[in-house]
This record gives structure tokens, sequence and C-alpha cells, in this order.
């Protein structure tokens, strides 16, 4: 196999692992206002991610910089055409951080819990509408220059995307947190769950199926995604909240596995398909490539146990009173 397809594998891995760690945490902060019906619950809900969230986060950084110096041409291209969404992105990860430390230290929590709110909501939308764009194309000139606007980038699948992954992540929260917790908060997230789920069964299979094109393994991880979703309300229904969860975790590894089936052998499809970007014109040198393979294999390895060890640690459920 060569090197940038290994490369372009590990970025997949990577934005998956973010998208389902990260994605239940999105989750957690867009259903805070809804089930925080006291100082006491909303403690619990944002204790329910204290000990991760920060650690979740660290996959984002390496999936940036892994596509840095891995493929520096679709890194210039991305972070240059999408700048105001990444900038906001980037604006809401920074305010949904600040309120998560600041919170426990300040005597009225509501301004914080808003900022938390609104943090997490900007991120899980625009990463949606990010996506939908890279699947569906952009126009690129000659040069791999983004000749587009903002406009450009709002169009109704890429909103159609945004959607997806709003209630595709708002209903992975939903399960965590009924997974995290006991009592009158896990019976809420069970039943914000149970409401979710069929509407997000319909839309996000529709939303990778309008993306069409792909490899015969993308419709497989569409099959993949709708069955992870019907196992995640099937375990729902029935008060099974690991396989529930496991389910939901299975969709959105399916749900990254189709975006990134979709995108080969291109990183960033260009409406004219002469101008696109693919492994090959994106890629660093392969000197550049080899040294960056023994660093991952040296390191990832470590990276990994390390947080199994804290989600194991911090496994144990939370009441809502305390």
């Amino acid at each position: 196999m060569e090197l940038t397809t290994v490369w372009f594998v590990l970025i997949a891995v990577l934005w998956t692992g973010y998208f389902v760690l990260e994605g239940f945490d999105f989750g957690v902060g867009v259903l805070l206002p809804f089930l925080g019906r006291d100082e006491a619950r909303r403690r619990t809900i944002v204790r329910t991610i204290g000990p991760v969230w920060d650690g979740n986060e660290v996959w984002l950084l390496v999936a940036g910089g892994a596509t840095f110096a891995a493929f520096p041409e679709w890194y210039a291209t991305l972070f240059s055409g999408f700048y105001l969404p990444l900038f906001l992105i980037l604006l809401a990860l920074i305010v949904r951080g600040v309120a998560l430390e600041y919170r426990a230290k300040s005597d009225s929590t509501r301004g914080w819990d808003r900022a938390f709110f609104w943090g997490s909501l900007g991120p899980v939308f625009l990463w949606g509408v990010a996506f939908a764009n890279m699947v569906r194309g952009v126009p690129l000139d000659a040069e791999h220059e983004f000749t587009g606007s903002l406009l450009t980038l709002l169009n109704p699948f890429a909103l159609l995307g945004g959607v997806a992954t709003l209630l595709l992540f708002t209903l992975h929260g939903a399960i965590f947190l009924a997974l995290r917790t006991t009592g009158d908060l896990r019976q809420g997230a069970g039943r914000i769950a149970r409401t979710l789920a069929p509407v997000t069964l319909v839309v996000v299979p529709a939303f990778l199926v309008a993306a069409g094109g792909g490899l015969p393994v993308r419709w497989a991880a569409v099959g993949l995604a709708a069955a992870g979703l019907t196992g995640a309300l099937a375990a729902t229904l029935r008060g099974r909240d690991g396989w529930a969860f496991a389910a939901s975790a299975l969709a959105v590894v399916a749900f990254a596995a189709a975006l990134f089936t979709g995108l080969w052998p291109n990183v960033l499809p260009a409406l004219n398909p002469a101008n696109s970007l693919t492994v090959t014109n994106a890629a660093s040198t392969p000197y550049t490539l080899t040294v960056m393979t023994w660093v991952a294999a040296v390191f990832t390895p470590v990276v990994l146990a390390y947080q199994a060890w804290t989600y194991w640690v911090f496994r144990r459920r939370l009441t809502g009173t305390t």
C-alpha cells in the first residue's frame, strides 16, 4: 500500500475517532438546557464529560496536524476556502472550553451554561456543512484555489449535512447520558433518544444517499450506519444502554467511513474534476510521509492506551443529585 493511501486512511481514522468521542460531548452540550432543569442536574450532566472532553478534542488537533504534514495542499485549500466556517468552529470550541473550565468557579452558572450550549451546537452543525461540501465538491481553479464564497458553502445539500450531524451527535449524546447517569436524568435522556432516533434514521441515510457516487464499500458503510441507528433505537427501547451506545458509536463510525470512502481518491473534489485535489497531487514528499509513519507507529498505541485507561477509571454512573 502506498504511503499516500496509508495517510489518507489514518486521517480518516483520526476524524472518525473525533466524531465518535467528541460527538457525544457535543450532544451532551446541546441537551444541557433540555435535561438540566436545576443546578444539580446541570452539574451532573457536565460531570459526565468532565474528565474526558479535553482529551477527546486532541483527536481534532492530531487530525489537523496530520493533514497539514501529509497533504499540505489539501490543508491550504481547505483552510483558505472554508476560512469563515472553520473560524466560527474554532471560536465556538474556545468558548465551550472556557465555559466548562469556569462554570464551577463562578457563583452564577447560567452564562457559562449558555456558552456551553452554543459552543456545542455551532460546531455540531458546521462540521456537517463543511464535510458535506467536501464530499459534494467545491469550485476550485487550476491552481487549486477556492473561487466561491460563503453562500457557495451554504447550499441545500450542505445544510442537510449540518442537520444530519446535529441529529446524529445529539442522539449519540443522549444515549451517552443514559449510560452514564441514573434516576430522572437517565429516564429523560432515554426519552430524548427514543424521540430523536427515528428522525435521525431518516435524515442521516438520506444525506449519505444524496451524496451519491463512491466505491461499493461506501454503500456498505451507508447500510451499516442505518443498521447502527436501528440497533440504537431498539436497544434504547429495551433499556439496554450499553448496547445502545455501542450501536450509536457504530453508526457514527459508519457515517465517517461513508464520507471518506465517498472522497477517495480525491481529498477535495472540484466542480470541475480536472481541478480536484487528490491523494497524489496534494501529498507531501515520500520522505516526509515515511518519517510521519514511524512516529505514528510509536506514539499512537501509547495515546490510545492512555485514553482507554481514562475512560475505564471514570466509567461509573453519576446520580442526578450530587
